[in-house]
């Protein structure tokens, strides 16, 4: 029995014994990699959340917080503060941010409060004016009709990309979804194809321009996302709306807003009949845009 004493306080100071202090943590190099990486993922992705999850980091060290559920409150609070903050000082560097809270008045909708959630709803107060107008215009001609804004721009700092977009990058550029009806031709109001507004493809049909087909670039966000595509509902693009909107955009948006390039795929441009020349392909390196319509001012 005497012997068994000193096993047991062995055993207590083990360094794996349960709930001993002296527990292996992971070497610091590897936190500090972890740290760098999830930086790494949330500056691209929201412009503001890798420096959100360093005050949160520098918070939960000086409180001494060691619970996961607590270091991940703070950071939402930090997160959130942070997107206030930024929302309130955008404008003092030339940008608003366009509104996910909608009512039932409203006709120009952000498609999902993800891209609120992630800042992704920027513009100049030039391109806010001119996405009101739009929706305006739009629900003049029909009534009742919604348009429904996508990705936007980052609040600060020209030149920041706004993943995948390989132009987002200064306020002045704002994508729309197209306007859609279902396999009956009835017209579905705020309606798109994907939850977030993209990926969901209108197919080209044989023989339509296919300035893309046969490349092989390795460096590209042309994705075709073949697989998902099956998924998606079989609603399909609402001509006249859709005619109507490029044509406001090409003739109005210019005069009254500088419009300067809209991007759609040369097949819808070809069946929807558009030719003015702000209608524009945006090359086989960029995104494909049959799934939304891309406009950017001077």
């Amino acid at each position: 029995m005497s012997h068994a004493f000193p096993a047991i306080r062995l055993a207590r100071h083990h360094p794996l014994a349960y709930g001993n202090d002296s527990t292996p943590k992971a070497p610091p190099v590897f936190r500090y990699a972890l740290h760098a990486l999830i930086v790494l993922i949330l500056t691209p992705l929201t412009q503001i959340g890798g420096i959100a999850y360093l005050v949160a980091l520098a918070a939960s060290r000086g409180w001494g917080l060691r619970r996961l559920p607590a270091k991940f409150a703070i950071f939402l609070l930090c997160y959130a503060g942070a997107t206030f903050t930024a929302s309130l000082a955008a404008p003092i560097f030339g940008r608003v941010p366009l509104s996910c809270v909608a009512d039932a008045a409203d006709r120009l909708v952000v498609r999902s409060p993800i891209y609120c959630l992630l800042n992704r709803n920027y513009v100049t107060p030039d391109v806010r004016d001119l996405a009101k107008a739009l929706a305006a215009h739009i629900d003049k001609e029909f009534p009742g009709t919604v348009t429904v804004a996508l990705d936007a721009n980052f609040p600060f700092l020209n030149g920041f990309p706004l993943l995948p977009h390989l132009s987002h990058a200064d306020g002045k550029k704002l994508d729309f979804a197209y306007y859609y009806k279902d396999a009956d031709g009835a017209f579905l109001n705020g309606a798109t194809r994907s939850p977030i507004g993209y990926f969901a493809f209108e197919q080209p049909a044989p023989g339509d321009e296919l300035p893309c087909e046969g490349r092989n670039d390795w460096l590209t966000t042309r994705w075709n996302f073949d697989a998902l595509q099956p998924l998606f509902p079989a609603y399909r693009i609402e001509e006249q709306r859709t005619s109507a909107a490029i044509g406001w955009l090409t003739s109005e948006g210019v005069a009254r807003f500088g419009l300067q390039k809209i991007f759609i795929e040369p097949h819808l441009k070809n069946a929807l009949g558009i030719t003015d020349s702000h209608v524009r392909f945006q090359g086989c390196r960029a995104a494909r845009h049959d799934d939304h319509i891309h406009i950017q001012v001077e």
